[in-house]
């Protein structure tokens, strides 16, 4: 079947069209080609992608004035950089697989994408990460996501979310929330929302660059205003909103709330710590490398390279890497080409990509992605 165009487009960023919302599918007149292994030399390159953008309603303009993003008129609040979730999917952005969304590439390629540590995820015919850029012009809403249990039970099979955040940018004084007071229950912030006090039983975090925030399912979050985060999640839009600040939405009504099922799915009890210590995997002048987050369902790091100096690294069937330069512009060479990595920016290197560099022009700062050996059996 021929591909489908699933965006309007809106506006251009690095040289490509940028798209914000869906609206129905019109059929491309031109058929697409079909991966075979034939074709390895081809189609198995470092994908980037074309954003999807949201505008809602506590975005603000900063992907614009900090990292030169054409934007469309009004506030936009994300920009979902690779992502393969039906409310928003990405498509390649150059290659062999322009124009193809990724869950598109991901049915062809399937464990040639995504490796051997995606099985899971392969099971439920879906790519197992979204990452995002978040610019919080306004506070968000107080809120929670389920677990895999809870959401597949209740929400139509859609997964859990557990993400992380890595803070790009944060304005003085600048505060995030996560997690609650000491000894609060289901009953006492039951009772703290229906008395309007919840935000007596928030705990409130203060934030700055270049940290790292962990925000397991069923942790009450919310990012506050003039902060700029990059975004690794599971791939699910599920959201429980606590509290919204007593706002209007665009057509003058609140937004809905989901009160009972947040207060099934909140981690009550003793709270994690929300700023991570990084933990070092290899420090000298010139590479500075650093475990920010992991779980089961990804690993983050950050990479420093100084001007001239490499990482040398192999995707050998086990999972895929994905790659943002967040400061800085970083080149990932491969058997078959380069591509530029300008801060903000992120490629996605197949599972089968074999022996790569990520090098930099100048000093740069990379995330570096990928899925752990011990990643959900189901």
């Amino acid at each position: 079947m021929a591909g489908e165009r699933l965006f309007r487009v809106i506006g251009v960023y690095y040289g490509r069209e940028v798209a914000i919302c869906q609206i129905a599918p019109t059929r491309l007149t031109q058929p697409q080609p079909r991966y075979s292994p034939v074709h390895r030399a081809n189609a198995i390159y470092p994908l980037t992608f074309t954003p999807v953008l949201r505008d809602y309603i506590w975005g603000g303009r900063r992907l614009a004035t900090l990292y030169g993003r054409s934007l469309p008129p009004g506030a936009i609040a994300e920009s979902w950089e690779i992502s393969g979730h039906p409310a928003g999917s990405t498509a390649a952005d150059a290659g062999w697989w322009a124009g193809r969304s990724l869950p598109e590439i991901l049915a062809e390629l399937g464990r040639d994408l995504v490796g051997e540590h995606a099985d899971w995820s392969l099971a439920r015919d879906r790519f197992p990460l979204l990452v995002k850029l978040l610019d919080a012009n306004q506070d968000l809403s107080v809120q929670v996501h389920p677990d895999d249990t809870y959401a597949l039970a209740h929400e139509g099979g859609e997964l859990g979310k557990t993400e992380m955040w890595y803070v790009l940018h944060a304005e003085p004084g600048a505060e995030l929330i996560h997690g609650l007071a000491g000894g609060v229950t289901a009953e006492s912030l039951r009772a703290a929302l229906a008395a309007g006090q919840v935000e007596k039983v928030l705990r409130r975090t203060p934030i700055g660059a270049g940290q790292a925030v962990s925000v397991p399912a069923g942790t009450v979050h919310a990012l506050l205003r003039g902060v700029v985060v990059a975004e690794i999640q599971q791939n699910s839009d599920t959201t429980y909103r606590v509290h919204d600040w007593g706002r209007l939405a665009a057509d003058g009504k609140p937004r809905a709330l989901h009160v009972e099922k947040a207060l099934e799915v909140i981690a009550f009890g003793q709270q994690p710590p929300a700023i991570v210590a990084p933990r070092p995997l290899h420090d000298c002048a010139d590479l500075v490398r650093s475990e920010l987050a992991r779980n089961r369902y990804f690993v983050v790091e950050r990479v420093t390279l100084a001007r001239g100096q490499e990482f040398t690294g192999v995707c050998d069937g086990s999972t895929l890497e994905i790659w943002g330069c967040v400061a800085g512009e970083a080149v990932v060479v491969w058997a078959g080409g380069s591509v530029s990595l300008p801060a903000i920016r992120y490629a996605l290197l197949p599972a089968i990509l074999g022996e790569f560099t990520v090098s930099a022009s100048a000093m740069a700062t990379c995330l570096r992605v990928y899925l752990p050996a011990d990643a959900p059996a189901e």
